[in-house]
């Protein structure tokens, strides 16, 4: 690192601690936006909530809306 801008050095730095993920990712074609789709439709039941009084119903909530369940048995109309 020859540069003696602090900024560029430490980028230069960050860059090379993480070479190998950014080429993987670059590589492989991965992105994080399921993880961030997901992300946001959770923050979006939790507005919706106006709170939970545990955790365990906040969790429930997350489940029953992005668990994909089917609801309705085979043979009943909806």
């Amino acid at each position: 690192m020859r540069c003696r801008l602090e900024p560029m050095k430490k980028v230069a730095k960050t860059i090379k601690e993480h070479l190998w993920g950014i080429l993987n990712a670059i590589v492989l074609k991965v992105s994080n936006g399921p993880a961030e789709t997901i992300n946001s439709r959770i923050k979006a039941i939790k507005v919706r909530s106006h709170g939970f009084r545990n955790k365990e119903r906040f969790a429930n909530a997350i489940y029953f809306h992005l668990g994909g369940l089917d609801l309705y048995p085979d043979g009943i109309c909806r």
